[in-house]
């Protein structure tokens, strides 16, 4: 196992975008998700997140990294689920489809100052506004199928958040063609966040998770 136990202790900057998409455009649940958390829906709207994270030296490993996520509920409680998922580290995709069921992907990532690109899936131009001067804790739960069953990852991180602008173009036959020619609600910039991706000692839950 070349991938460090969890939880990870991971680093860097990532610019977040928010869609707002008919409910029919939005991937379908794994079948094992299906029965445990449903699709948050409003007006026949859903809620998508997409993200390029550039992880960085002080955190337990350095890449980078592409992704999607739909907005969930396990009853009342709201969940993220990683639809898609591409990371240029073997170790990274690995420990994530490992540990926590996360479909991570390999594929050929830049992301730099003012640009990021994915062959064939997406590019962005990336412009992040002021940041706030102060670090802010933000905290979630992850949902994925991991071994036919639910597995809940928390995930808790504080960072200096700010405005953002991320010109997307994603190319229409890609994995992420539900988003081209579409553009999102909203886009924030988290720069020099610090995250804790897991638990010290994982569970698969039976169910729902709590």
């Amino acid at each position: 196992m070349a991938y460090p136990p969890e939880p990870w202790s991971l680093r860097g900057r990532m610019f977040v975008s928010v869609w707002v998409l008919p409910a029919a455009a939005v991937p379908a649940l794994p079948g094992e998700l299906a029965g445990a958390v449903h699709v948050v829906r409003c007006a026949g709207r859903a809620v998508v997140g997409t993200a390029w994270v550039d992880y960085r030296p002080g955190g337990d490993m350095t890449y980078r990294e592409l992704l999607a996520a739909t907005l969930v509920r396990a009853g009342a409680r709201p969940r993220v689920t990683i639809s898609h998922i591409w990371v240029d580290s073997v170790d990274s995709r690995d420990g994530g489809r490992e540990l926590w069921g996360i479909p991570k992907e390999l594929a050929e990532l830049a992301i730099g100052e003012g640009a990021a690109e994915a062959a064939a899936i997406a590019s962005a131009s990336l412009h992040g506004g002021t940041g706030l001067p102060v670090r802010l804790p933000v905290a979630f739960r992850v949902v994925q199928a991991l071994a036919a069953k639910v597995r809940t990852t928390p995930v808790r991180a504080t960072a200096r958040y700010g405005t953002a602008r991320v010109g997307w173009r994603v190319a229409p036959d890609g994995p992420l063609g539900f988003l081209a020619g579409r553009r999102p609600l909203l886009s924030v910039v988290a720069d020099d966040f610090r995250m804790r991706f897991g638990t010290a000692q994982p569970a698969v839950d039976r169910g729902v998770a709590r």
